[in-house]
């Protein structure tokens, strides 16, 4: 997504027209913040009606005081919690040195700082190069056109259920959700889209439940892209696959093992480059720095944004040299990418996950959410469908039984209780995004929010 706050909480229920006498504009000052609200374009949606005084960890304080359980992290951003002290100290160090350095112009020190520390975090080969922008749609679009002067072919094939950004080029690919799209085409030529390897809705899962599953997939989806590639992009005119490993927006689906394996295959056979789209998955989400780490498989280009900086925005793409040395000099660029003040950030951040083994909270912590989210689907098998996802990157799927805007309701029950929930993509669906740093007590506590709303709402 283009906008990302630091402290904002957005998810796809409502639009936020104009102020309504329902929202409450009250804070320390008891200044009222309804005539600048209302200016706002109503383009944007909110989950909430809170004005935000501060954040710290995993809560955020409205400005009239109530105190709210943070389990969005602003999609996927804030992953170390809001305002972890080590990284808002290595910014605020920043700020006195340089802010904004022109990267066409000079070079700054927290770029090549940066690429030193990502290394140790994730790499595609001996000869990786780098390159930074400030969102993920920008870093997407960037992908592309490597993709394109890289291979001399025009072709992108992406899959349904993707989400990979809100610009028309990004748009063209993302398939998670009609809204985004309608009413903005024509959009980009030469994008194909494939079936995702998505178990719940797969013909083959269907016709034999007890066979085909996340673990043990038909292969139906690669069957098809196979089909796609001999009837709609030709190889030699197809430049790249696209995918997010787990599907975001989408619903937070997990490919199969099989599923990430057979394209890798399609695309070496074929010549075609793997894009990761790790926007939403990258940096620990998933229980590994990336979820492609999880597959035994390396794509050629990985995007990456969101949780790099804990909130200061940056983006960026991971693409060894021979790809990149493809790239026409001054053909792609931009002002602000690679900002001086977030890659400072995104470094600490790194650094700290690093020396807090941040991972293995990751995946002890997920096991829990998993462990109590699945008993709960056990106990409302006709209400919820499918309990899925890796490390802390969970989505809760209803059946076609509960009625539309169940998810919504859910979550507004949630926010009624003082937490904040997100749905996901075109069907009934929750995603929890809790900080990667969260003990326990607060997974726990989250749940047990979320547990009696459900039940509230479930009847």
């Amino acid at each position: 997504m283009m906008q990302r706050s630091l402290t904002r909480t957005v998810a796809l229920l409502k639009p936020a027209a104009s102020y309504h006498p329902g929202i409450r504009f009250m804070s320390s000052q008891a200044r009222d913040w309804k005539s600048s609200y209302a200016k706002l374009s109503p383009v944007w949606t909110h989950a909430s009606d809170v004005v935000v005084e501060r954040a710290e960890g995993p809560w955020i304080w409205g400005t009239d005081g109530v105190k709210y359980l943070d389990f969005t992290c602003g999609i996927g951003v804030t992953n170390m919690g809001h305002c972890h002290p080590r990284i808002i100290k290595a910014a605020q160090k920043q700020l006195t040195n340089i802010v904004h350095g022109q990267a066409n112009i000079v070079m700054h020190k927290p770029m090549l700082e940066l690429v030193e520390v990502l290394p140790k975090v994730v790499k595609l080969s001996d000869s990786d190069r780098y390159f930074f922008s400030n969102s993920g749609a920008e870093a997407i679009e960037a992908a592309i056109k490597l993709a394109r002067h890289a291979t001399g072919r025009t072709n992108i094939i992406t899959f349904e259920g993707s989400f990979h950004g809100r610009t028309i080029g990004t748009m063209s690919l993302t398939n998670s959700k009609t809204v985004y799209r309608v009413g903005y085409q024509p959009l980009m030529a030469g994008v194909s889209v494939s079936p995702f390897a998505y178990c719940l809705k797969c013909p083959c899962h269907k016709a034999e439940p007890g066979k085909y599953n996340e673990h043990n997939c038909c292969n139906n989806p690669l069957d098809q892209l196979r089909n796609l590639l001999k009837m709609q992009s030709a190889p030699e005119e197809t430049a790249a696959i696209i995918l997010e490993p787990v599907l975001g927006e989408g619903g937070y689906v997990p490919a199969p093992q099989s599923f990430m394996k057979g394209l890798r295959e399609i695309c070496d056979e074929h010549g075609i480059l793997l894009i990761c789209d790790e926007i939403q998955t990258g940096f620990g989400r998933t229980g590994k720095w990336f979820a492609f780490q999880d597959y035994d498989i390396v794509p050629d280009i990985l995007v990456m944004a969101k949780g790099i900086a804990n909130g200061f925005p940056l983006s960026g793409l991971i693409a060894r040299a021979e790809l990149h040395s493809k790239w026409k000099p001054g053909s792609h660029g931009g002002t602000y990418g690679g900002n001086a003040v977030s890659c400072a950030a995104a470094v600490e951040t790194i650094t700290t996950m690093l020396e807090e083994k941040t991972l293995d909270n990751v995946n002890e912590k997920g096991e829990q959410m998993m462990k109590r989210l699945k008993a709960l689907q056990a106990e409302y098998p006709k209400i919820i469908a499918d309990v899925r996802g890796k490390g802390l990157m969970i989505g809760m799927e209803f059946t076609k039984e509960v009625p539309k805007g169940f998810a919504g309701k859910v979550t507004a029950e949630c926010l009624k209780n003082n937490m904040m929930l997100l749905t996901a993509g075109a069907f009934e669906t929750l995603r929890f995004i809790p900080p990667l740093n969260a003990t326990k007590e607060i997974i726990d506590q989250g749940l047990d929010v979320f547990t009696s709303a459900f039940k509230s709402v479930a009847g």
